[in-house]
């Protein structure tokens, strides 16, 4: 019977844990649903920003900005975006190791010579690279308590900086781009210096006659430190609803697993208390044909 009652306890210990994985999933999908609308209602002022970055890019050749010089990339930095928590499958893992093949194919040079910085967004990823020494600038793990375009905004001048001023000559960003709660599309791409605008193939967009003021050189000059800024705070948020889309699709698989194991241990329960009954009833007949005989 020792053996029974330890089959209760795993019982009622996974009916605990399942308990949990199922709130911790409720709770994943009311904040998808907010990060989603998030994301969503930024996309489409992002890809009008790029349009119209496409349609002025003539200005561009001719720009002072410091945000489009092409330079060796002696120092690289790359921001790898993560979250602060686990309990999300792979979630943190493939993003981490998204950035490090990106270093380890395009600047091994770069990180022999300790050329290579990281700008760390989140929790897990500052973590992993402070225990492997590498160079972190920074500690952005707040922002999500208060996860807006001003708190992402004071990561993004930091990084502006140090590009104007030579501290590092390219910028690489590595995130998870969201899809939908199950999907998320691990994404690496180019924010310093700012890649040339394609103009958008589009007849409905290619006529657009602008009019500028002051003049269309120095809306451009605006633009760019704006699109910038616009890039990261979009990777942030698409980071934040990959995040809990992943963390509710692990939890929902966690509690079907856990729902699969209670069954499995009911019916060892079920079957050594069975076996039991009949060792005791067998013992009985036994006992009483001994006393008959």
């Amino acid at each position: 019977m020792a053996n029974l009652k330890e089959v209760r306890i795993r019982i009622s210990s996974v009916q605990s844990t399942q308990q949990i994985t199922k709130a911790m999933k409720m709770v994943s999908a009311a904040k998808l649903k907010r990060a989603t609308n998030a994301i969503v209602q930024l996309r489409p002022y992002a890809t009008k920003l790029k349009e119209i970055l496409g349609n002025l890019s003539a200005s561009l050749e001719g720009s002072s900005s410091p945000y489009i010089q092409e330079r060796e990339p002696n120092k690289v930095l790359v921001v790898v975006v993560s979250s602060n928590r686990g309990l999300a499958g792979a979630f943190n893992m493939n993003v981490i190791k998204t950035a490090n093949n990106l270093i380890a194919e395009k600047y091994s040079e770069q990180l022999k010579n300790g050329n290579v910085s990281i700008v760390a967004i989140g929790k897990k990823a500052q973590d992993f690279y402070e225990k492997r020494n590498y160079n972190i600038i920074g500690n952005n793990n707040e922002v999500y308590s208060a996860l807006n375009f001003d708190n992402v905004s004071k990561i993004t001048d930091a990084i502006m900086t140090g590009f104007a001023k030579g501290e590092f000559d390219k910028v690489e960003l590595v995130y998870n781009r969201f899809k939908n709660a199950a999907v998320q599309i691990l994404t690496s791409e180019q924010l310093l210096p700012l890649p040339k605008a394609e103009p958008v193939a589009d007849a409905k967009t290619t006529n657009v006659d602008y009019i500028l003021e002051p003049n269309q050189e120095e809306i451009v000059t605006q633009l760019i430190p704006k699109s910038i800024k616009i890039q990261l705070y979009k990777a942030v948020l698409d980071s934040h609803a990959s995040e809990h889309g992943a963390r509710m699709t692990s939890m929902d698989k966690a509690t079907e697993n856990a729902g699969d194991l209670i069954k499995a241990l009911k019916l060892a329960y079920n079957q050594a208390r069975q076996a039991a009954i009949t060792t005791e009833l067998t013992e009985i007949v036994s006992g009483a044909a001994a006393l008959n005989g």
